[in-house]
């Protein structure tokens, strides 16, 4: 959970920071799906709604489990396959600085 994006909601309301916490470790637990693979979609769901930031986010995320430049350009692809070229944009900006 990027905890620096929570900060606000933490300091006015910390119990509820506490259940999004927990819904975030319970989400991205490794399950059925790997984690990687789940922080994979949700690089690809944040790409979708613009939010380069959590393209960024997730992306560092997914590394840490051990995904390659080439899983989350993949991911990247089916975004703008399913949302269009604005997906690709985003993913972009947010893998800008990953990727140098």
């Amino acid at each position: 959970m990027n905890v620096k994006a929570l900060e606000t909601i933490k300091q006015l309301d910390p119990e509820f920071y506490d259940r999004v916490s927990r819904d975030s470790e319970y989400a991205y637990r490794d399950g059925a799906l790997p984690a990687k693979v789940k922080l994979l979609i949700a690089l690809a769901l944040d790409a979708a709604h613009g939010a380069a930031g959590g393209v960024e986010y997730f992306a560092r995320q997914a590394i840490a489990k051990g995904a390659t430049k080439e899983e989350i350009m993949e991911a990247v692809h089916v975004a703008g396959h399913i949302s269009g070229a604005g997906s690709v944009y985003t993913a972009s900006f947010g893998l800008a600085d990953i990727f140098k």
